[in-house]
């Protein structure tokens, strides 16, 4: 039971036009790599290199999608939460918002205790399948200190595969070591994917040194890569969105060939985060209907001509607060990447203002549309049962279904929803004409009162403090 059609914006024969422009444009134009490491990487392969930019050929493209793995399994430290990625549609938290916003305290900097509290929020919520990452930005610790204290809230507050962050080489070792004291077990994450990393590429047509040191380091423990260009059509990448699409499609393909070079079989997604600009400013249009044409038709280059998984932006929302606009671009850039086959999905957990802004009633709000389009995922039982001739012709043409035993069977299997107001509106008015967002304010707020203060035996914690400690020192 299942959808038997899915979003496309690109025939057989565009897949193949895009691949083969991709082909050119890194065999001709190269991508610079700014970093000595990568660049020795490419040139002991064969790779032709001019200074920092390297030239990538058809069997380099070809040898790396090769040993990319098409579905992968990332296990989590309670096993209950482990996941396959390349199958359903996994959600994790937002990546980037400095602010937080709730109806107490309205818009403001997160802090660290924001960061945990989100953290709580996807331990205890059931559409929520990876943690980790930056919901929030935290602005009350060192930069310097922040990446390990980010990594020690998601562990304490959290059981799920665990998203860490794109840094220098020395931090991003750090974060693998604490996963895997969180793990318990050394030398783990070598023969397991535990841990993801988002990294976008610096477009156009290039990597940061940051990022190929995050990549390089992930690559040699065996550990998940979510490549995402995020290009603005029209500002850092051609107007046309089929040219954005290629440009996307070119600057991951670069990244994967540098992946697999490092460790073949690394798992790495084939992410999509780019969106048209708004040209009135020149700046990032969320919200827009064209991302999501863009990401769709790069899902399908991933999905049905690289055959690897896929995940791509969705939620997203230009509103500044949890009103209508909110609801329809949330929905809208949702529901196309469940239609378009993303197969992992961020930027959808209380996202506002063009991902500025991360809102505690928006998270509630949004697990139930992630709901409501999972649901939507599942289409309709096409059974000869689920054809109900034999209830149809019982009742006739006077009875009622609403006593029918077939209904008493199944009537608990219809969705409903967990912060809407499905009630009639005299009840509605004599409750306290509640809007949506009080219910979802009052909800986070029992669940935060309601999480366990950790996750982590005291021994593990201890030594996770001690560590941090060490890695401050030095």
């Amino acid at each position: 039971m299942a959808l038997k059609t899915r979003l496309e914006v690109l025939t057989k024969d565009d897949l193949v036009r895009v691949h083969e422009a991709t082909l050119k444009i890194l065999r001709e134009t190269g991508v610079v790599f700014h970093n000595d490491e990568a660049i020795e990487v490419f040139k002991k392969h064969g790779a032709r290199v001019e200074n920092k930019t390297v030239f990538i050929t058809r069997e380099l493209v070809e040898q790396a999608l090769a040993t990319a793995p098409r579905t992968f399994r990332m296990r989590a430290r309670n096993d209950k939460y482990s996941v396959t990625v390349g199958e359903g549609f996994l959600i994790q938290p937002n990546v980037g918002p400095v602010y937080i916003q709730d109806l107490q305290k309205g818009r403001r900097e997160a802090t660290l205790e924001d960061y945990a509290n989100i953290q709580k929020l996807c331990q205890a919520s059931d559409v929520v399948d990876l943690v980790g990452t930056i919901p929030v930005d935290p602005s009350d610790v060192k930069s310097s200190d922040k990446y390990l204290l980010m990594m020690y809230e998601a562990l304490k507050n959290t059981e799920k595969p665990v998203i860490g962050f794109c840094a220098n080489t020395q931090q991003v070792r750090q974060q693998l070591d604490m996963v895997e004291m969180a793990l318990g077990k050394p030398g783990f994450l070598l023969e397991n994917h535990c841990t993801a990393v988002l990294v976008n590429s610096l477009s156009p047509l290039a990597y940061a040194p940051d990022t190929l040191e995050t990549m390089i380091e992930y690559a040699k423990r065996n550990q998940v890569i979510l490549l995402a260009p995020c290009i603005m059509a029209g500002v850092s990448g051609p107007i046309s969105l089929l040219g954005t699409a290629v440009l996307q499609n070119t600057e991951t393909i670069a990244g994967l060939v540098l992946v697999q070079l490092v460790n073949p079989g690394t798992p790495l997604v084939y992410a999509t985060a780019s969106t048209s600009g708004y040209m009135k400013e020149a700046t990032f249009a969320a919200g827009s209907p064209e991302a999501m044409l863009i990401n769709t038709a790069s899902l399908q280059m991933g999905l049905d001509y690289y055959h690897l998984p896929v995940r791509t932006m969705s939620g997203i929302t230009h509103s500044k607060t949890v009103d209508c606009q909110a609801g329809y671009e949330t929905m809208q850039s949702l529901l196309m990447g469940m239609m378009s086959g993303a197969q992992m999905s961020v930027q959808s957990l209380g996202v506002l203002d063009a991902i500025m802004t991360t809102s505690y009633e928006k998270f509630v709000i949004d697990e139930e549309l992630i709901r409501r389009v999972r649901r939507i995922s599942q289409g309709i039982d096409t059974s000869d049962e689920a054809l109900a001739v034999d209830v149809i012709q019982e009742i006739g043409h006077s009875g009622t279904y609403l006593s029918h035993i077939s209904t008493f069977e199944k009537f608990r299997s219809l969705w409903t929803p967990t912060v809407s107001d499905w009630g009639n509106y005299s009840d509605w008015k004599n409750a306290g004409s509640e809007d949506v967002v009080i219910k979802a304010n009052r909800k986070y707020q029992q669940i935060l009162q309601n999480a366990p203060e950790t996750l982590l035996d005291s021994e593990t914690d201890k030594a996770l403090l001690e560590f941090i400690e060490n890695a401050r020192a030095h």
